[in-house]
């Protein structure tokens, strides 16, 4: 095994403690989530063992981390993301941006033409949201206001208002929006309603 390579390893024993301390998780813990032993789990954050694949992937699953960033691995050459289209039945399409897990999400947003006299049906969540139009016209309903945001206006707000994003009678609308676990969850997984991202 090359240099490189041993000084990585060596480097992921105090990575994984620095972790695991960090979200205040005992090693008893750690290993009834992750299935590897507490002896293990002790040995390979003391450096006295290697990890192997095995162990790192459910540790990087239960710390909400990647395997390269684990172990520290140099970025590799291709930034790219394979874009998965999310089809709504409504016509929506939902583009993920990006690929790390956990943290604030990007996501870009197509909705199909919308009627005015729409009901929205509003939400609440936890979390933050920011949506950013980039083509035709978004209507935002928060609380008691009613906006129409045009391409270049960004909104940004606290989701335990609640809201409904849509999109007018005028055309469809292309919209950016960042947002944490809480609206990835009631944004992308409940699946969208008639007329809206929600």
């Amino acid at each position: 095994m090359n240099e490189s390579v041993d000084r990585t390893l060596e480097a992921v024993g105090p990575r994984l403690k620095q972790l695991r301390q960090r979200r205040d998780v005992t090693l008893v813990d750690l290993a009834a989530e992750t299935g590897i032993s507490t002896s293990t789990l002790s040995r390979l954050e003391a450096g006295l063992r290697r990890p192997t694949l095995e162990q790192l992937l459910p540790l990087a699953r239960f710390y909400g981390v990647t395997i390269d960033e684990l172990v520290d691995a140099p970025p590799t050459g291709n930034p790219r993301i394979a874009l998965r289209p999310i089809n709504g039945s409504d016509g929506s399409v939902i583009l993920p941006l990006t690929r790390r897990p956990g943290g604030i999400q990007a996501y870009k947003f197509v909705l199909p033409a919308g009627a005015d006299d729409a009901e929205p049906e509003l939400r609440t969540h936890e979390g933050y949201d920011w949506a950013y139009v980039l083509n035709g016209t978004l209507r935002l309903v928060l609380g008691e206001h009613d906006l129409i945001l045009e391409p270049g206006e960004a909104a940004e707000f606290d989701t335990r208002t609640p809201h409904w994003f849509g999109a007018t009678s005028s055309g469809p609308v292309e919209f950016l929006s960042l947002i944490g676990k809480q609206g990835e969850r009631a944004h992308i997984r409940v699946g969208p309603k008639a007329r809206s991202s929600e």
